[in-house]
């Protein structure tokens, strides 16, 4: 079924300043920008580490805790752009046959529930399609669970915020549409791991988290390039030739230091295969056709506001949409299903109507035949009262059988105990003999057998030697009775 929720879209706001939020591990980053003639002004920034985590502790201890560090930063602006951790995201990729653009969503849908690997109802998740030139159109589908966005949801409306967008971080470092993107593989330094982001044909290609590319020692951050080279020739590999082709650079970001450590280190491993690295200190004035102050470090908080305030979209819009009520019940009557409500509900009646006279029927008609077959019934009763009364009488309800199996599913399997003799007396007191390689085997199966239906009783009574195979002595009783052999 079609999610008709990720297809009604989703409301811009036209704001003149914005909270961007970037959440990555444990910590998060803030910067509040404002937009006035044609230009972006930092107003406030911050970088702090919660203390709580936000899918594990309370939603409203968390909200609290972050709306302390706002208000310690000075922070007053409530309307927010969110960058969610990519460790959150699951991806997966489909190609995109030729179909009429008004199909495509539907065609997604299917591959969504075909290729992640947990149910899609418990995920929201957004596409980005690309075009390589002489190939199939490709679609990365990226899911985050839904879970996940409801408690973050919570706690930033604690804090007395509004998120209005929710997307990743790395996707607005190096966002698909832009003229740097064509053919770019994105490299950035989070808390805990290195993402890889991998953009051409006007979308997203790939997109993982770099898990053991960094390394967290004491205070001090150790990067394994080798990992990193490693994973994405592995990347690389796994696309499709057209788009493989069209990959030429490799742009890093992250905090200078490791980012300048990571470029040196890749610019040796990366050359021989064709990609050119460059290090992406700071921001173009023109980068979101809006002037940006030179002094404004790159980072996800930032891109994501300032790629708000410049009415960009984000290319993974994954914040669930606040419906009215008459949107609601839009998506649930749309494409002629409100005429097809009413006409099912009109025909209710006629179709219970009809279901009780048909029952009327059957009734009549088993009457006709119960009348005509109950002589034949009434002598077949008395033979078998006459059967009853004379054939010799015997125990249907054999118990001995259902004691031994039910002793015998006390053994282990593996021969440790072993039964020598077994005596059932007046069918439920039961006495057996054996022998067994050790004490704490025979306890086990003293208790497998007292968790038995129909046992009780089970006592030791005796148990001889002092090397193995000692013999023991136990009984019990039985108390029920099954189906099986006197």
């Amino acid at each position: 079924m079609i999610d008709l929720l990720n297809l009604i879209p989703r409301k811009r706001q036209r704001l003149s300043s914005l909270l961007g939020l970037a959440l990555d591990g444990s910590r998060l980053d803030g910067v509040v920008l404002r937009r006035t003639n044609g230009s972006l002004e930092v107003h406030q920034s911050f970088s702090v580490s919660l203390s709580l985590d936000p899918l594990t502790s309370d939603a409203e201890l968390v909200g609290r805790e972050i709306r302390n560090h706002l208000d310690a930063a000075g922070v007053r602006e409530r309307h927010c752009v969110v960058g969610l951790p990519l460790k959150w995201a699951l991806t997966t990729h489909a190609e995109v046959p030729d179909l009429p653009e008004a199909n495509v969503a539907s065609f997604l849908q299917i591959e969504a529930e075909r290729g992640f690997a947990s149910d899609v109802a418990t995920l929201h998740y957004a596409a980005s399609r690309c075009h390589p030139p002489g190939d199939k159109q490709q679609a990365l589908l990226v899911g985050i669970p839904k879970n996940h966005l409801e408690l973050l949801e919570r706690a930033l409306r604690v804090a007395k915020l509004k998120p209005i967008s929710f997307s990743l971080g790395i996707a607005a470092l190096q966002p698909p549409g832009a003229d740097t993107s064509n053919g770019a593989l994105t490299l950035a330094i989070g808390e805990t791991h290195v993402g890889l982001q991998i953009t051409c044909g006007g979308g997203v290609a790939a997109l993982r988290a770099l898990e053991g590319a960094l390394e967290v020692q004491g205070s001090q951050k150790v990067l394994h390039a080798d990992v990193v080279a490693r994973e994405v020739r592995i990347t690389l590999g796994q696309l499709p030739a057209g788009l493989r082709e069209t990959v030429r650079r490799a742009r890093i970001f992250g905090p200078p230091a490791l980012a300048q450590q990571l470029a040196d280190e890749m610019e040796l491993r990366l050359e021989p295969m064709g990609l050119k690295v460059e290090l992406v200190a700071r921001y173009p004035r023109d980068e979101f056709g809006l002037q940006i102050p030179p002094d404004a470090l790159v980072s996800p908080a930032v891109s994501l506001a300032a790629g708000q305030l410049a009415g960009r979209n984000a290319p993974f819009e994954l914040l669930p949409p606040r419906l009215t009520a008459w949107q609601q019940m839009s998506a649930r009557y749309s494409s002629g299903k409100l005429r097809a409500g009413g006409a099912a509900a009109g025909a209710v009646p006629l179709i219970a109507a009809g279901a009780f006279l048909y029952q009327q029927w059957q009734l009549m008609r088993l009457r006709s035949r119960w009348t005509a077959m109950a002589p034949k019934v009434r002598e077949l009763e008395g033979v078998t009262q006459q059967i009853h009364q004379y054939r010799p009488w015997f125990d249907e309800s054999l118990r001995g059988l259902t004691i031994l199996r039910q002793l015998t599913t006390a053994f282990p399997q593996d021969g440790v105990v072993t039964a020598k003799t077994v005596e059932i007396r007046d069918l439920n007191t039961v006495t057996c003999t054996g022998t067994t390689r050790d004490h704490q085997s025979l306890l086990k199966t003293l208790e497998r057998l007292r968790g038995g239906a129909g046992i009780s009783d089970v006592r030791l009574v005796s148990i001889r030697g002092t090397k193995a195979p000692l013999q023991f002595t136990f009984d019990f009783h039985w108390a029920e009775g099954g189906k099986s052999e006197n």
